[in-house]
């Protein structure tokens, strides 16, 4: 037996093949998008791939489960309660299947989602792993609030989160200590709110370590469990919905987004993501244009800040920076959005700009700040007194709010927001002089 452990560290999302090495079989847990890295696993250890396991539909990324089982002939495994689009088999407590001398067995442990699946995996009797998509995360639970009105069956907050309380003790926390424990993501995921940095554990690590398996009442665990939870990013009920129904093959669906030659104009109305660097934006875009950094956590900010009802042009510094682009919008579903990718600004005529750090260190009350950081962020730790609270996610709709009398600094915690945010106020606010504070904010913020 092999367990191979793979990672999608934009989304800290983490997928499984599970190779019975007798049977040259393979058992997929959770798969990403791009289909690709586990064809390539199959073909590296001459195996087949016969079943798809998703442990529910997920709200952070699409999976290319559906595709994978029309390549392989896999049969895809979910509970009933999914309500699933596609052809698959019914996975859920009491039910298991064998695949050499591998056997899989299902627990149903709703909390993060009421369709959620773990599942057991024992070899010739032992039981070995568990795997247990967002409902036990290592050093966390999955956050219980994203199935309100996305899914098959939506359910209130605390009621998951009192799913989450009995599913955790009377199900995982009764399995051995030595079992290990493979989640389906890790810290950064927005799935949670306090993950680990670590890739896998044991049910006995967890039972000593995580906050949300000690030895609480049901009320004190639901209390602690919503508390200070994240934002929810707009394209998470999309890709549940998605997820449910099947995700077209991704490939063809990259192929599909149409690449305009350099200089083609924008239509009027339609979003622009200019991803280039921030001093690049700043020095001269398309007015309007939004100013999503490649990096850091690029997928994650598009489908926070654009909601799956708009349509957008992706503008990137070179082909290959836009090839990588449309791959990571891809991974949300999004690239059916995307009315074209651009290389290059096709105007420079907005600017934003450079803010006198000094000087508004000696004077802030000469400025509007507007501190665009996580309600919890801003709460943990203000920087700036009398600061505007609107978190990046919520800013397009709300940058009204701002105050237009005085200029406007835009924070964050690290300057990769910022960028975003201050290009979202700026043609918001006009004639009104706004800045980004960008990296300087570190040297505000407490040693």
């Amino acid at each position: 037996m092999q367990i191979e452990q793979f990672e999608d560290k934009g989304l800290a999302h983490f997928s499984y093949a599970i190779l019975s090495e007798c049977a040259r079989e393979i058992v997929l847990v959770d798969p990403a998008r791009d289909p690709q890295p586990y064809y390539d696993f199959a073909s590296q250890h001459e195996a087949k791939i016969v079943c798809v396991l998703e442990t529910h539909p997920h709200a952070d990324f699409v999976s290319s489960h559906l595709e994978i089982a029309q390549k392989t002939g896999a049969v895809i495994r979910v509970s009933k309660l999914l309500g699933a689009e596609y052809d698959h088999e019914a996975f859920d407590e009491g039910q298991a299947f064998m695949v050499g001398k591998l056997t899989f067995r299902a627990l149903n442990t709703p909390g993060h989602s009421p369709d959620s699946v773990s599942t057991v995996l024992s070899c010739e009797g032992q039981d070995v792993a568990v795997f247990t998509g967002d409902t036990l995360l290592i050093g966390d639970v999955g956050r219980p609030d994203l199935r309100e009105k996305a899914g098959h069956q939506t359910a209130k907050r605390e009621e998951l989160a009192r799913q989450m309380y009995h599913s955790t003790r009377e199900k995982l926390m009764q399995l051995a200590d030595d079992v290990l424990v493979y989640p389906a993501h890790g810290a950064g995921s927005l799935c949670s709110k306090a993950g680990s940095g670590a890739s896998s554990s044991t049910i006995g690590l967890e039972k000593a370590e995580n906050y949300a398996l000690q030895p609480q009442s049901e009320e004190e665990f639901v209390k602690e469990l919503l508390a200070d939870q994240p934002f929810i990013p707009k394209y998470f009920g999309y890709d549940v919905d998605l997820n449910k129904a099947g995700a077209p093959a991704f490939a063809p669906s990259m192929a599909q987004v149409p690449r305009l030659a350099a200089g083609t104009a924008p239509k009027p109305g339609v979003l622009v993501v200019d991803t280039r660097p921030e001093a690049e934006f700043k020095q001269g875009h398309l007015a309007g244009a939004l100013n999503i950094q490649q990096g850091g956590k690029f997928e994650t900010w598009l489908g926070s800040i654009i909601g799956p009802e708009e349509q957008f042009y992706l503008l990137a510094a070179d082909e290959a920076t836009l090839e990588d682009l449309i791959r990571k919008t891809a991974k949300i579903g999004y690239e059916a959005l995307v009315a074209g990718g651009l290389v290059g600004s096709p105007s420079a005529t907005a600017t934003l700009p450079q803010l006198d750090v000094e000087q508004f260190r000696q004077h802030p009350k000469h400025y509007t700040v507007v501190d665009i950081r996580n309600a919890s962020e801003a709460k943990a730790e203000p920087l700036f007194a009398g600061a505007l609270n609107i978190p990046l996610p919520e800013l397009r709709e709300r940058a009204a709010e701002i105050p237009a009398g005085k200029p406007v600094v835009v924070h964050c915690a690290g300057g990769y927001r910022s960028a975003a945010g201050s290009s979202i106020v700026a043609p918001a606010l006009p004639g009104t002089t706004v800045f980004d504070l960008g990296e300087a904010v570190k040297s505000f913020q407490s040693a």
